[in-house]
């Protein structure tokens, strides 16, 4: 540790007296005393922008080589084919533009350092250049906005009508997910009603909402529709599953959506990636207080039987807390007497 704090000491100080000498330099060229430290000055700053450009572009280069793996995740969504091109195209684009105003950028400090017998060329105006340059990247960025636009839509739009809907509510700091039962519709919910016993808020005067039940692990089937309806209880939260090539905000009093078909299950991407403890997972990516880093809900993706036969099993709200039946009235009561007996 002490060796650590000396060796910062040394550089702090090195930069120090290298500031110093730098600022004698450039009082002695302000007071036009000497001209060679000038013309030095400047052939020194150009070499090293042309010897940064090449270090920071291997440097560049090769991390980008070495972590590539790590940063494309394998897709296991139909759309995320979809969202990986459009990623790759933008890359492209701005990828070869940067490439090329960079370059350009450290090349011309090189080129054109200062010399005494050099004077600048004045170039007042180039219609021609600006019109390219302005019509060109919006032609481009239009193009790269309607194809996202249209990404977009696809995902937003309602699902399909076979969609398996799973209800996921955010709040500090967990994950809830709901399913409905075998109505295949999700009960109503009002925040009013949330308690300890209730953290959804979900409505039991609702006969749609009797036969909802939760589940701690997300269980999706492969190779049909989901539809993730998203909900925020107290704060902004934010849906994402990064090898789905999902992400929704969860937003207080503005319920969201995303849909899309699973492709791999969690068994096959076990197998791709040689990891057998791999699960997909949930996580926020908004900050949302102190415990955000414990959001985390995992997804298990299973063949189509393997959902029927999870679906099938599982108990309802009611049949887990009899106590919530408990002052309904009406065809809502004989609903839930219903399930209470099926128990």
């Amino acid at each position: 540790m002490y060796g650590f704090l000396i060796g910062v000491g040394v550089l702090l100080l090195l930069s120090i007296i290298w500031m110093v000498y730098r600022i004698q330099t450039l009082v002695s060229v302000v007071k036009g005393s000497d001209k060679k430290i000038a013309s030095g000055s400047n052939k020194v700053n150009a070499i090293l922008f042309i010897v940064f450009l090449l270090g920071a572009g291997a440097l560049m280069f090769w991390y980008s080589i070495k972590e590539f793996d790590n940063y494309q995740l394998p897709i296991a969504s139909e759309h995320g084919a979809v969202t990986d091109k459009l990623f790759w195209i933008s890359m492209a684009v701005t990828g070869v533009v940067f490439l090329i105003t960079h370059v350009l950028l450290f090349i011309f400090p090189y080129k054109y350092q200062y010399k005494e017998d050099r004077k600048a060329t004045f170039y007042p105006d180039n219609n021609k250049l600006e019109v390219m340059w302005t019509v060109v990247p919006a032609i481009v960025l239009a193009g790269l906005v309607i194809s996202g636009w249209m990404a977009w839509s696809d995902i937003t739009e309602p699902a399909p009508e076979n969609a398996h809907v799973v209800e996921i509510m955010g709040y500090q700091f967990a994950w809830e997910a709901r399913y409905p039962g075998k109505d295949k519709v999700l009960g109503d919910y009002d925040y009013r009603l949330i308690s300890a016993t209730n953290v959804s808020g979900v409505d039991y005067t609702d006969k749609n909402a009797l036969d909802d039940f939760p589940s701690p692990v997300i269980v999706i089937p492969k190779g049909e529709p989901v539809l993730f309806k998203i909900r925020a209880r107290d704060v902004l939260h934010s849906v994402f599953a990064p090898h789905m090539r999902l992400k929704m905000d969860a937003v207080p009093g503005m319920p969201t959506r995303f849909w899309f078909v699973p492709t791999k299950t969690t068994a096959e991407m076990r197998e791709e990636t040689g990891n057998p403890e791999f699960e997909y997972e949930i996580a926020c990516t908004e900050i949302c207080g102190r415990g955000h880093f414990s959001m985390r809900k995992v997804i298990e993706v299973v063949e189509p039987e393997e959902y029927q036969k999870w679906f099938a099993s599982q108990k309802s709200f009611i049949e887990m807390n009899p106590a919530l039946a408990e002052g309904l009235q009406g065809d809502v009561k004989e609903v839930a007497e219903v399930q209470l007996s099926e128990k």
